[in-house]
């Protein structure tokens, strides 16, 4: 059964922050649900809404809506600095964790899950200059 501590949060935040600091981004850190460890990127020098998806429709619902991303898909679905910000960031949620899971029989077994949003439903990520 998944399961993410604070303790386990406090050990994997410096790294995480570090990499935040690197690239400008402004981000928290929480744990939901004592199952998932969340980063909730708020503002930053990264432009992730014109490195998402390939439809300026989709671009604008992510300017409007945030973006949920996909920690399995984000290599498809980003590019550019956005790209390699979260090919740093997702492995270090993950560090220690493991997943065992078999989806053709319905069986899920991970350390814990990770989630990363760009910004929120009600509050737009910010680009800064």
């Amino acid at each position: 059964m998944a399961y993410v501590s604070q303790e386990l949060k406090s050990k994997l935040a410096p790294k995480i922050k570090a990499i935040c600091k690197k690239y400008g981004v402004k981000a928290s850190l929480a744990v939901r649900n004592n199952s998932t460890l969340v980063l909730n990127v708020k503002s930053g020098k990264v432009d992730f809404i014109n490195d998402y998806g390939s439809t300026l429709e989709s671009r604008a619902d992510a300017a409007k809506f945030g973006i949920q991303v996909n920690p399995y898909w984000y290599r498809d679905h980003f590019d550019g600095k956005s790209k390699k910000f979260l090919s740093e960031v997702i492995p270090a949620m993950n560090d220690g964790n493991w997943d065992k899971s078999d989806a053709q029989v319905d069986y899920f077994n991970v350390g814990w899950y990770t989630d990363v949003n760009i910004g929120k439903w009600n509050k737009p990520y910010t680009l800064e200059a």
